[in-house]
């Protein structure tokens, strides 16, 4: 109970409830050592948020064909942006737990018929009231017949979806879904006003001022912004700064003051800067070489399977990731995961077994694999590697470098290129990560595996991991969605990264910093400030 009571009087003082010297009187009072009061009052006015400033911050990714409709969103300069300006129903917290964002609660007696109670009085840029129209139209943008949003197979679940007054929504799912709270904090699901899904007005912290695709996107602070304790900078310039030495030198020169993604071929020079902090977070995030069986020669099982034999994992662990990840199983799900499948033997390199698959393949002749440090730093070694590699299985890999510039929208996701380097950040959730990559009605399927009999297998698993309320059935059938992906599945998922990113010295965090995304959860300008 004593430490109880003096982790709230900390957070009184740290949010400005109460003074210093109330809070020294009530913490003296359980029997604290003036010493350790005055330790506590420090830290807690250290850490105590402060307003003000331009907060510049430099991205790995960007693109000219980048937009401010969030159901574009492909990379995470336009993550961030919109968090930057967006809110969305719910959200996924630092600690990692799900909270109410523009819902201020939400419930369901069943897990198929959702109710969202909307936060009242909040305004979005544009000086327009939010209500339920805004998000019944918000969700129609996704889910529209003719929609391109990534988040479309996210929402195939919804029957229906209506208002019931200004502040209520309801949603109606074909079946009971224990998960669905979380989808509706999708990054792509942002609350828009009706009639407006494409020009960056919301309900978020920061107000946007320009954007350039590619290059910059400038906001200010929002005044009214609804929610407390967040949004501190003044200005924030996010920056598009796809090299990796161009990006770590603005920081040390101080012309950023933070960014994401450090290139660990340097990071001991990041280390030995007295003026820069690295973060290093380990949450969902992996790396993928995903095939696309809608093209030859990765449509074969056999060449599949030759090709997920022939990878040395652990190498590029140590030699890519030097030591900042764990090995993957060719499947998305991690060890962070509430289900993780911990019974699946991990896949080794095996040049027997990989030259057994490609001779019964029947395959002849080089196989291009795509990458360019824009899918990852170190993709190209990463690549070369895998060649290495797959010669000691007779099979020969041409590691094609793809220009930075456009890889995202002239590569991934793309038959032009059947195999290439990817990132993904991972989900908080299996059906989520599963509904958002790999079922066959998801825009984002980069292995295009649909039709073959794992896929058909697997789609039905997850819809019935979904509706199912038992937990241990539950783990049961999402172990063998796992073991069907590693198996049959065009996805290469040989490792899980680390996030490591850095910032100067002279922006604060709170202590727990969230691992669902890079940069605290792609959230860093609303949660940040100077020190």
């Amino acid at each position: 109970m004593k430490d109880k009571f003096i982790d709230l009087q900390t957070r009184k003082l740290m949010t400005g409830s109460i003074d210093r010297r109330k809070f020294m009187m009530s913490v003296l009072a359980t029997g604290l050592t003036v010493p350790a009061a005055l330790s506590l009052a420090n830290r807690a006015e250290a850490a105590t948020p402060k307003s003000g400033g331009l907060f510049r911050m430099g991205i790995a990714h960007g693109s000219t064909t980048d937009t401010l409709d969030s159901g574009t969103s492909e990379n995470h300069f336009t993550l961030v942006n919109g968090y930057t300006f967006g809110n969305h129903l719910t959200e996924v917290g630092n600690d990692g737990q799900l909270i109410g964002e523009l819902a201020e609660s939400y419930e369901s007696a069943d897990g198929q018929t959702w109710v969202f109670n909307l936060r009242q009085g909040v305004e979005f840029h544009n000086g327009k009231t939010m209500t339920s129209e805004d998000v019944l139209a918000s969700f129609n943008h996704h889910m529209g017949e003719d929609s391109t949003s990534a988040a479309k197979g996210l929402l195939t679940a919804v029957k229906s979806l209506k208002a019931d007054g200004k502040n209520r929504v309801i949603f109606e799912l074909e079946s009971p879904n224990a998960d669905f709270p979380f989808i509706v904090s999708d990054y792509h699901i942002s609350i828009r006003p009706a009639g407006d899904m494409t020009s960056g007005i919301g309900t978020g912290g920061y107000i946007v001022q320009s954007f350039e695709p590619g290059v910059k996107s400038v906001l200010k602070r929002n005044p009214n912004y609804w929610k407390e304790g967040r949004a501190h900078f003044d200005e924030v310039e996010l920056i598009s700064i796809i090299d990796p030495t161009a990006r770590q030198t603005a920081l040390m020169n101080g012309d950023i003051d933070a960014m994401d993604r450090v290139d660990l071929k340097t990071i001991n020079l990041f280390k030995r800067n007295p003026n820069i902090n690295i973060m290093e977070k380990t949450g969902t995030a992996h790396y993928t070489f995903p095939m696309r069986l809608s093209v030859d020669p990765f449509d074969n099982y056999d060449l599949r399977m030759a090709l997920k034999h022939s990878i040395k994992r652990q190498e590029l662990v140590d030699k890519v990731l030097l030591g900042y990840g764990a090995v993957g199983n060719d499947h998305p799900i991690s060890t962070a995961n509430r289900y993780h499948n911990s019974d699946m033997p991990q896949r080794e390199f095996d040049a027997d077994k990989a030259a057994f698959h490609y001779k019964k393949s029947g395959h002849s002749g080089k196989i291009p694999l795509s990458a360019s440090d824009a899918a990852f730093a170190g993709a190209v070694d990463a690549a070369q590697l895998i060649a290495n590699s797959a010669a000691e299985a007779g099979i020969e890999i041409e590691v094609v470098r793809e220009p930075k510039d456009g890889y995202w929208s002239n590569v991934w996701n793309n038959d032009a290129k059947g195999w290439c380097a990817c990132y993904w950040g991972g989900r908080p959730t299996e059906d989520w990560m599963f509904s958002a990559a790999y079922t066959n009605d998801t825009e984002w399927n980069d292995t295009a595996w649909k039709g073959t009999d794992g896929s058909k297998k697997f789609n039905a698993l997850v819809k019935a991991a979904r509706a199912e309320l038992d937990d241990n059935k539950r783990r049961e059938l999402y172990y063998e969605c796992q073991n069907l992906i590693s198996d049959d599945g065009g996805a290469i998922v040989p490792l899980f990264n680390s996030y490591v990113s850095a910032n100067s010295k002279a922006i604060a965090t709170e202590d727990n910093v969230a691992a669902n995304w890079d940069s605290d959860g792609a959230k860093c300008v609303e949660r940040w400030w100077f020190a």
